[in-house]
């Protein structure tokens, strides 16, 4: 039997979602497990002035942990700040179902993700957290759960391994004695660096409190936290040139003296070392290149021939030069 009821008749009317509820300001609190922890005032009072005009246009995302009378604050902190500022007494809010500890860090995490002006020292703390409660450490797995960069991971780690007062100096509520992450994560490696901490000098915090104060004073030629990456290029080429005790004992003076610079820790044989060994893998990329010419094929490319004939004087007028044996031979013994 076929029914005379026109079909859009027989389908469920379309589910209107369900309109947000505004509670009282008070009734709300900041989460504790927020990754952000630093608000700026200039940023908030941009906000502030916002919603003093238009009001609060986005729901608060809350839940209501079991036995409290408050709900805790997912989504819309920097808001509820404004709201309390200003003196509103009621606020919209998007309640959902209390989430578990991990739970609750990473949807923090994806639902506010990294942002450019956000301080990379409380997501490392949030970070630590959940590597704690899930025993999970893999770069790439906290990366998957957090929705961060496992870049992030990996810097987040690098202050973790920085003791608890140097964090808390990353955390000051003013920004003008905040310390800057960057400047513990790029002074990471020098730290690090096996040479330094098998130096019979090496205390870690009395290295760490000197690089702190020349940085932030510039002295000793510092004049940005990339600074460290030269000194840890110092390191490497002079350890490669095996003139480890030397570079050790000039980084033990510049930790000391603030009359030593940075561009001391260069040592001049360690330099050559360097660039010969460069110039070496060019050359050995320029002779494999070389014997792969076919004469046939570029007979007739008379400028190709008249540059290796030139490069030919050139290799030999510098082996003259160092009294290497026999360059007229060079042809022959290039084959």
């Amino acid at each position: 039997m076929i029914s005379d009821t026109p079909p859009d008749a027989l389908q469920p009317p379309p589910l209107v979602p369900p309109r947000p509820q505004t509670v009282a300001t008070t009734s709300l609190r900041p989460n504790p497990h927020n990754p952000r922890v630093l608000f700026d005032s200039e940023p908030l009072a941009t906000l502030e002035a916002s919603i003093r005009k238009v009001g609060i246009l986005v729901p608060l995302t809350v839940y209501q942990a079991a036995g409290s009378r408050q709900f805790t604050i997912l989504d819309g902190q920097r808001r509820w700040i404004c709201a309390t500022r200003i003196g509103l007494e009621e606020v919209p809010i998007n309640q959902v179902t209390e989430p578990s500890l991990a739970q609750n860090i990473v949807t923090m995490f994806q639902i506010h993700k990294l942002r450019k002006d956000w301080e990379l020292m409380p997501t490392a703390l949030k970070l630590g957290v959940l590597i704690k409660e899930l025993d999970e450490n893999r770069d790439a797995a906290l990366a998957d759960l957090t929705g961060l960069d496992v870049a992030v991971i990996t810097r987040c780690k690098k202050l973790l391994s920085f003791e608890g007062d140097y964090q808390d100096r990353m955390l000051d509520p003013e920004p003008a004695r905040r310390l800057s992450a960057d400047l513990f994560i790029e002074m990471y490696p020098v730290l690090n660096d096996r040479s330094v901490r098998a130096a019979s000098w090496y205390n870690r915090r009395q290295m760490i409190d000197a690089f702190i104060r020349k940085q932030t004073e510039k002295k000793s030629g510092f004049k940005s936290v990339t600074d460290f990456r030269k000194i840890k290029s110092y390191l490497t080429v002079a350890r490669a040139a095996n003139r480890e005790d030397e570079i050790l004992g000039r980084l033990h003076a510049l930790v000391e003296n603030d009359d030593i610079t940075i561009a001391d820790l260069e040592i001049e044989a360690a330099r050559i070392h360097r660039e010969a060994e460069t110039l070496t893998r060019q050359l050995v990329r320029l002779r494999t290149e070389v014997l792969s010419i076919d004469p046939d094929t570029f007979l007739a490319e008379e400028e190709l021939w008249q540059e290796l004939e030139h490069l030919l004087a050139a290799l030999r007028q510098k082996l003259i030069e160092a009294e290497r044996r026999d360059p007229v031979g060079i042809a022959e013994s290039a084959t």
